[in-house]
């Protein structure tokens, strides 16, 4: 599998196909720009590709924030916090993953929350 650009553009193309549409904090990735491969690409902070084959975001994460659809496949961190996945909602238990800032790789374990770290 490869890591790098792969897991942005996967979801990318799934925002795309899905047509999904943006609401509230958490709201899915903005697929078009980033498929058409604009470097600075718009769309949240932080996403994921959920169980529910479809991409989803979070903007401007604080804390702890639960993961609609539950995340579980590719993840970006376009964040300059590091971020903590869990099993559980309420970001209760021990993590499964730990992101690093700027993080983009496969998440092969279920999650239904994130912590993001106080960073900037």
């Amino acid at each position: 599998m490869r890591t790098g650009p792969v897991p942005v553009l996967l979801l990318a193309a799934a925002a795309a196909a899905a047509g999904a549409a943006a609401g509230g904090t958490a709201y899915a990735a903005d697929g078009p720009t980033a498929a058409l491969g604009t470097p600075t690409a718009v769309g949240p902070a932080f996403q994921y590709l959920g169980t529910d084959d479809r991409p989803h975001g979070i903007d401007s994460p604080k804390g702890c924030v639960e993961a609609l659809g539950g995340g579980g496949r590719a993840v970006t961190n376009k964040t300059g916090k590091s971020v903590a996945l869990y099993r559980e909602p309420g970001c209760v238990g021990t993590p499964v993953e730990v992101l690093a800032p700027g993080a983009v790789k496969p998440v092969p374990r279920y999650f239904s929350s994130a912590r993001f770290s106080a960073g900037s």
